[in-house]
């Protein structure tokens, strides 16, 4: 494959495990299954990109990468589990707005100069912390050194408080 001096992306072929107990959510919405409960615990596994990173894959490797979250988000959607999934544009097409003297300011381009981005992320439904981190292994990223898979418990939608 010629990936010497690159980064090796070891996307499993397999499907999501699925060894938690099933959501039972009544309405999941457009992305997971009907006639299932929801589960009380929701978490944002979100996915944070190195450009220099994703430029020394080779063109194998990045569409492995992409099969990869499709089996992924295929087998979230089967489970119930996913509520929703984005990806977002690169940061330099980003605007920054604060607010000064009562006025905003829009700046372009990334907050930061960073070396990560937040790529885009998954919004799960699931029965604990343990199960969105076996999840969350399971994101093709997570086997490439120098991208980011973090999971973080919702704390509260819609104005109310559920950790």
């Amino acid at each position: 494959m010629g990936t010497e001096g690159k980064t090796q992306a070891n996307v499993p072929a397999g499907d999501v495990k699925t060894t938690g107990a099933a959501p039972t959510n009544q309405s999941k919405g457009p992305a997971g299954l009907a006639n299932h409960e929801e589960y009380e615990m929701k978490f944002l596994i979100s996915m944070h990109i190195n450009p220099n990173v994703l430029d020394a894959l080779t063109d194998e490797e990045k569409a492995a990468i992409g099969a990869g979250h499709g089996r992924f988000m295929e087998a979230v959607k089967k489970s119930g589990e996913l509520i929703t999934t984005q990806a977002l544009v690169d940061p330099s097409q980003a605007a920054v707005v604060s607010v000064r003297n009562g006025q905003p300011v829009v700046t372009d381009g990334p907050f930061l100069e960073a070396k990560e981005y937040l790529g885009g992320f998954y919004l799960i439904d699931c029965e604990n912390k343990e199960r969105a981190i076996e999840l969350a292994a399971q994101i093709p990223d997570a086997a490439i050194e120098g991208l980011g898979i973090e999971v973080r418990q919702v704390m509260f939608a819609d104005g109310q408080l559920e950790a």
